[in-house]
């Protein structure tokens, strides 16, 4: 069978709803013999047999509950796209797909997305979660409609590709309760030889936050090296480490996983950015993402300098 075709599908998709080639006749307003003759020939294309006969009765086979559960799923789209298409075009939900680096805080990603979710128009996001490579490559194929990154890629092709600033915050120290209080008494000297819960997503604040620490003499004991933020979180309210998030989020942190920031660091700054194909993005809600004024304090503007395309 070199194509499928949608019509015999869609008798035979109705013949298994109604239970019935007559019943399903009188849906379609088809003659029984001119259903079941077309029936057979979606059965001869497809060389095997949807129904075994038993009686009046028609009892899918294997490959008929095989076809049946695709014709589900490829009719129950058409009718979310029937829908849709009713809809006056500024009614329409907006599909936005949005690639999130792996590296950057989950609901600092909700921050930042959040501009594009509270458009007059209905949107439907799909947000996947990756390296930044897999996600540019991704968004050069026209897979995405945006990229969100804590730092800038290598750009290969000249123009393709803008990097807009957005809100970025400064890096905080946390630590349980028991450890943040005994940690805050001279800071940063008190941190020396205590253990500390790596970010190992290749995030570049931590890389910041490595060398400041090498500037003021300190030398934690890296005791974990852990890819999922949650994770470190958990670790550090069970006083395994202390751990480093943004202090944007200092407040739904510290609530959350019960414990206490140590210190906020100034010279350390997480800076995030919205990667777009070409200069002037004409989806609405890119736009949003690149130009909205996102909802959580402190806002430090990533530098102006940095985000020039390439």
């Amino acid at each position: 069978m070199d194509q499928l075709n949608l019509k015999h599908l869609y008798y035979f998709w109705m013949i298994s709803r109604e239970g019935s080639i007559a019943r399903a006749s009188e849906v379609l307003d088809l003659a029984p013999q001119t259903l079941s003759g077309q029936l057979a020939t979606f059965e001869a294309s497809l060389d095997g047999l949807l129904f075994q006969r038993e009686r009046r009765r028609l009892i899918l086979t294997d490959l008929g509950r095989t076809v049946l559960g695709y014709a589900d799923q490829i009719f129950a789209l058409t009718g979310e796209l029937n829908d849709t298409l009713r809809l006056a075009p500024s009614d329409r939900p907006l599909t936005l797909s949005a690639g999130v680096s792996a590296s950057i805080h989950k609901l600092i990603a909700y921050y930042l997305l959040q501009p594009a979710m509270v458009l007059p128009r209905p949107v439907q996001l799909n947000c996947q979660t990756s390296g930044i490579e897999e996600l540019m490559l991704r968004l050069k194929r026209k897979e995405l409609d945006v990229v969100l990154a804590d730092r800038i890629p290598q750009l290969d092709e000249q123009g393709s590709f803008t990097v807009h600033p957005l809100a970025g915050s400064t890096i905080s120290l946390y630590a349980s309760p028991e450890q943040a209080v005994t940690l805050r008494t001279g800071f940063p000297g008190s941190l020396n030889g205590a253990p500390l819960l790596a970010n190992a997503t290749d995030a570049p604040y931590f890389d910041k936050l490595m060398n400041w620490f090498s500037l003021q003499g300190v030398r934690m004991n890296v005791v974990a090296r852990i890819d999922d933020s949650a994770l470190i979180k958990v670790f550090g309210r069970q006083g395994l480490g202390v751990f480093a998030a943004p202090t944007a989020i200092r407040d739904e942190v510290c609530r959350q996983y019960e414990v206490e920031e140590i210190a906020s660091i100034n010279e350390v700054k997480d800076e995030l950015f919205a990667i777009t194909r070409g200069k002037n993005p004409a989806h609405e809600g890119v736009r949003a993402i690149c130009h909205g004024n996102v909802s959580f304090q402190p806002l430090l503007r990533a530098s102006k300098k940095s985000s020039n395309s390439n």
